[in-house]
Order: structure tokens, then C-alpha cells, then sequence
């Protein structure tokens, strides 16, 4: 191709979650014959996203290093956004990327409108209707929606989200959700747990990191592991611990008693999702993991009191049982105790993608950057 039809695409990361479902993304721009894959790392997360750049052989161009400690929202929101800017002149790509909701894709939608480039928004759509909860997620994928150029919706719900708020039709496409392209290719491959588990004994897989978890709802939680522990004594618990001091030295105080509650750092993606596998029942208020196991056949217990992903509690594979310990333990035994409501929950059904959502937005891109021979994946 010459060199003049090339396309200059700059994806931007700046949490573990964004480098997941980037990557399949990012792998695939640099498959395209036409296009300059250039990846810019905000370090919002720094070690966590370290080790998906290694697992997913993905090196980022640009290191902005931007995360300190205690930094303030304001503080980091002010940072990325110029630090975004500066990049962007310097770059001057065709088109701008980023995925989901956090500070890094709020400031790189902006970023990218002073600038006038257009910026394409992966997982685009998504909603509770609530403009603090989840608290500062809403507002930014609210926002960035409407600065975007292209929305890449994973569902048709998430589209319809878009249209009711006045989007464009033609610039809204459906592409599932990237993240099954990473955890298909993932789940492939026997990567270890990394925790000597009793292989006779049953998993609850935990995950709970979000802002509004901070404080007294993760305490609440913690009794909820507690009371479960004691309640099933053939199950295990696996509770991978996210570094915020908001969060790890709680948990590490009220679980480390119980013998049969491993708490331990971050997994690795590879090791996470072996995790999944091994798992009998996930609680979490991660929106990833709500999109995640549905496709594995693992119930999910939403520990949020809303969720932007609806769609798999409309389909019964995922719950919302808020952050009430006596509501999380109900509903755990329930599934740990009823084989026929497991059974109605771990149907492996997925409403998120097929696996090709990378592809899709590849093809839809250089369409819009008139790229020839530019093709759509069917679907």
C-alpha cells in the first residue's frame, strides 16, 4: 500500500480493563495494511497494565506516567488532559481510540475535540441513568459520548442508549464487546491459577474495586465473605485485592482470619481468567467480570445497587444484589445450595460478542477514513 494511504491510529490506555479490551483492538490495527497502530499509555494504572502489555505482546509508544499518590481527581483530570493534548499535536493522527469510562477516556475525548480529530469510542453506550453512580463512570461516558466522531456499541441496548440522547444513527454501530475477542483467545490457553487450591472443594471468586465500594460498603462485603465461610465449608474463597489503600488494608483485616479465604494480589489476566474457569459463583462490582463470565458459564452476583450492563441480568445470568451482607449471602447460598437456580444462571449464554468485535471496528474505521478496500466483518 503507499505510503500516503496509511492511517495514523492512536489508541490511548490508561487502566487494566482499557488494556484487555484494547488489545484485541490494537492487534488488529497492526494487522491492517493500511493503517500506523500508535499506542498512548496515560499509566492511570501502572503495574497492572505493565503485565497486560507483556501477556498481550503490546509495547505503548507513549508513556505519560501521569498516576501519584493520594493525586486528586481534579488533579488527575487536569494532568491528562493537557498532558493528552500535547500528545495529539505532536502525533496528528486520523483518528483517536479509547475504551470505556474512565478519567484518561474523558480527557482523550476532549483532548481529541479541541484538536478537531475524531474520536472513535469503544464500548460506547453504556448506562445506568444515574449521573453519580457509578461515581465519576457515568459522567465520563456520558461526556465522551457526546464528543465522539464514532461510537463502537457493544449491544443494541447500549446503541438505543445512544439514540435516546440524540446521536447520530449513522455514527453509532453495534460491534460487540471487545473484551470477549481477549477472553476467548485467553481461555484457550491453561494458564496457572497460581493458588494451591483444594481441588475437591468449590470456588467463590470475589472482586469488589470501585470508588463507591471505598469505606463501609466494602466492610459490609467482607461480612458477607465472612458469614459465607462459615456457612459452606466445602467451598474456597479466591479475593484478588486491588492495591488502593481505600480498599486492601480492609480486606486484608477482616479475611485474613478465615482460613479458607485466599486473598492475594492482582492476577494477572491469563491467571484471572483460569480463575473464572475454576470458579463456581463470582461476586464483584467489576463491570468487566459481569461481561466476562456470562460467556464462561459462571453466575454472577452484581455487588452494585445498578449496573450499565443490563443485558445479562435481563438474560438471568447475572444479578444485582446490592451491598446488604444478608442480601450477597441469601443469594450465594441460593445458587451454592439450589442446583436447579445454578443450573438457570450458568447457561453460558453471552450477550456481549462473538469474538470478532476487534475486526469490526477495524473495518468500520477505514471506512470512515475512506480507506480502500475497507470491509465490514458480517454481523
Amino acid at each position: 500500500m503507499r505510503r500516503e494511504s496509511i492511517k495514523t491510529i492512536l489508541c490511548t490506555i490508561g487502566t487494566r480493563p482499557e488494556a484487555i479490551k484494547m488489545a484485541p483492538v490494537i492487534r488488529a490495527f497492526k494487522a491492517a495494511p493500511w493503517a500506523q497502530c500508535r499506542i498512548l499509555f496515560t499509566a492511570q494504572h501502572r503495574e497492572l497494565v505493565d503485565q497486560m502489555f507483556e501477556f498481550f505482546e503490546i509495547e505503548p509508544n507513549i508513556d505519560l506516567d501521569i498516576m501519584r499518590h493520594n493525586q486528586s481527581l481534579v488533579g488527575l483530570t487536569a494532568q491528562l488532559l493537557e498532558r493528552v493534548h500535547d500528545v495529539l499535536g505532536q502525533e496528528r493522527p486520523d483518528m483517536v481510540l479509547a475504551q470505556g469510562d474512565t478519567t484518561t477516556v474523558l480527557a482523550t475525548a476532549l483532548a481529541s475535540f479541541y484538536h478537531k480529530v475524531p474520536f472513535g469510542h469503544v464500548e460506547a453506550g453504556l448506562r445506568t441513568h444515574q449521573l453519580y453512580a457509578p461515581f465519576p463512570e457515568e459522567a465520563n461516558r456520558v461526556i465522551a459520548g457526546h464528543l465522539s466522531t464514532v461510537h463502537f456499541a457493544p449491544t443494541a441496548t447500549a446503541r438505543d442508549n445512544l439514540l435516546r440522547e440524540g446521536i447520530t444513527p449513522g455514527n453509532v454501530h453495534i460491534t460487540g464487546n471487545t473484551v470477549i475477542d481477549a477472553l476467548l483467545m485467553t481461555a484457550q490457553r491453561a494458564i496457572p491459577l497460581g493458588i494451591d487450591l483444594d481441588s475437591s472443594k468449590r470456588l467463590v471468586l470475589i472482586t469488589a474495586h470501585r470508588r463507591d465500594s471505598f469505606g463501609e460498603p466494602i466492610r459490609l462485603i467482607c461480612q458477607a465473605v465472612q458469614e459465607l465461610h462459615d456457612q459452606f465449608p466445602d467451598v474456597e474463597f479466591v479475593w484478588p485485592v486491588h492495591p488502593n489503600p481505600a480498599i486492601k488494608p480492609i480486606v486484608e483485616q477482616m479475611m485474613n482470619p478465615f482460613e479458607r479465604v485466599f486473598v492475594c494480589p492482582p492476577l494477572g489476566y491469563g491467571a484471572f481468567v483460569s480463575a473464572m474457569k475454576r470458579a463456581t459463583l463470582i461476586l464483584t462490582d467489576s463491570g468487566g467480570v459481569q461481561e466476562e463470565a456470562p460467556a464462561l458459564g459462571k453466575p454472577v452476583l452484581v455487588m452494585r445497587g445498578e449496573s450499565e450492563r443490563p443485558e445479562a441480568i435481563a438474560a438471568g445470568v447475572a444479578k444485582l444484589v446490592g451491598r446488604d451482607p444478608w442480601t450477597i449471602v441469601r443469594e450465594s447460598s441460593r445458587l451454592l445450595q439450589d442446583p436447579e437456580a445454578y443450573r438457570r444462571m450458568a447457561r453460558g449464554t453471552s450477550p456481549y460478542g462473538d469474538g470478532q468485535a476487534a475486526q469490526r471496528i477495524v473495518s468500520i474505521v477505514g471506512q470512515i477514513l475512506a480507506v480502500p478496500g475497507a470491509f465490514r466483518v458480517a454481523g
